[in-house]
């Protein structure tokens, strides 16, 4: 049996200001409260959707741990206020976590499983630190990483990907400027007022 694959499109999008971590001003915002007032400021853009429509919130979060554990996309929803007919599930790819959440949900649209869905990323390095509160990784993952790169730090993994595709680090500086023009445009430009 095969479905007619439909488009997904995104229809709203927010996130809360980058903070600096443990000095910043969310160093005391539980990340699932981080989530929650996300999710409100995302379905403030579209007065229309009626939340009874959600079927699914997909979350992803890096460190899925402590204050951001259990299942935060769940907790989010219920403290956003979502009818309790909203799902929730958290997805841990390590620092691709949101971008996994955005295909994840996208998917289930594009393959009729579902009409609305939420993606979302959490993560706060103020709560929940880098490898979390207690890192107890298996010491035979070392022995065996080899090219898996579960042992690598990003830096390592940025410049094996750079190789892998090819990419010049002219290039990426290059990429790296437009970026913050692109930015510091859009700021002068109002773009984040919100």
């Amino acid at each position: 049996m095969s479905k007619q694959v439909q488009d997904a499109y995104i229809v709203a999008a927010t996130r809360t200001p980058i903070g600096k971590s443990h000095r910043g001003f969310f160093r005391n915002t539980r990340p699932d409260d981080l989530l929650a007032t996300t999710l409100k400021a995302a379905l403030a853009q579209v007065p229309r959707l009626d939340p009874q429509t959600i079927e699914d919130i997909v979350c992803g979060c890096a460190i899925p741990e402590a204050q951001q554990g259990l299942n935060v996309a769940r907790i989010g929803a219920v403290l956003a206020g979502l009818p309790t007919s909203v799902g929730g599930i958290t997805v841990n790819r390590f620092c691709a976590s949101g971008l996994s959440a955005v295909q994840m949900a996208a998917d289930r649209i594009r393959v009729g499983e579902a009409e609305v869905m939420i993606a979302a990323g959490v993560e706060s390095m103020s709560m929940v630190p880098m490898m979390g509160n207690a890192p107890s990784l298996s010491p035979s993952i070392f022995e065996r990483d080899g090219d898996v790169g579960i042992a690598y730090g990003m830096g390592l993994t940025a410049e094996k990907v750079a190789q892998q595709w090819k990419v010049s680090r002219e290039a990426q500086d290059a990429f790296a400027l437009q970026s913050n023009q692109r930015a510091v445009a859009a700021q002068q430009a109002g773009e984040f007022a919100d």
